[in-house]
């Protein structure tokens, strides 16, 4: 098994809340929630980072996970870490040249393994449909209490739409302003087709500052209500 550490995120408070929030509406959504896939309509949309900070939650939980990265296109999960000499990927395994136990690469963060993408095929779908994957993913069912699975985006190749219907659930990413209505709504079909279990979708890349939603809503809101609890309870 191969080591690697983890690169700092530097999550502010409100990143890490709202991964936690991501993280405990997968676990309502029912105890044979174990593998979910994370992808996108178009690339840039923040798919690879929200699938690594999701992992490290779920991890941080206390729940053995996995992250797998099936994005053998054009994968940006190598710079995650910090150091750690990665051989081994997906792709190795995949083509048969190494077992699965050599391609598992163990984090500094408790409860955190990866499986990195490794070298670009020449046939990235191909191999996502064979049963070697399919073998893999079984694997992980049993040895890990979660599985988040990266893959390209779905409105670019045909890579999520494969491997959404091995896995539990999937979650589409939406870059705020990046796409239209109707490229995401022909995104969401794609998945359907396949048969994929869509259980949500996130929106990312918002603006969080002062003047933008959140900060005007809940800073209103709970300015408000908490002003007015603890005034009535301040000499208690």
């Amino acid at each position: 098994m191969q080591q690697f550490v983890v690169k700092d995120s530097n999550l502010d408070y409100r990143s890490r809340e709202a991964f936690k929030t991501l993280r405990t509406n997968i676990e309502f959504s029912g105890e044979d929630t174990r593998i979910v896939m994370v992808t996108s309509t178009t690339p840039a949309e923040g798919k690879s980072t929200v699938a690594f900070n999701l992992a490290i939650s779920f991890a941080q939980n206390g729940m053995r996970t996995l992250l797998l990265d099936a994005d053998l296109r054009k994968s940006v999960m190598k710079s995650r870490g910090k150091k750690g000499k990665i051989r081994y990927g997906l792709t190795h395994f995949l083509v048969g040249k190494v077992s699965l136990d050599d391609c598992i690469s163990q984090s500094d963060i408790p409860n955190f393994d990866m499986i990195f993408a490794g070298p670009v095929p020449p046939n990235p779908a191909e191999l996502l449909g064979k049963e070697k994957f399919d073998a893999l993913l079984n694997f992980a069912r049993v040895h890990y209490d979660m599985v988040i699975v990266d893959t390209p985006p779905v409105g670019s190749v045909i890579d999520a739409a494969i491997v959404a219907k091995k896995c539990d659930a999937s979650i589409l990413i939406i870059g705020a302003g990046d796409n239209s209505y109707r490229f995401v709504q022909r995104s969401l079909e794609q998945l359907k087709k396949s048969g994929a279990n869509i259980i949500g979708c996130v929106l990312n890349k918002v603006n969080l500052s002062g003047r933008g939603y959140y900060g005007r809503y809940y800073g209103s809101y709970y300015g408000k209500y908490y002003g007015k609890y603890y005034g009535k309870n301040e000499d208690h």
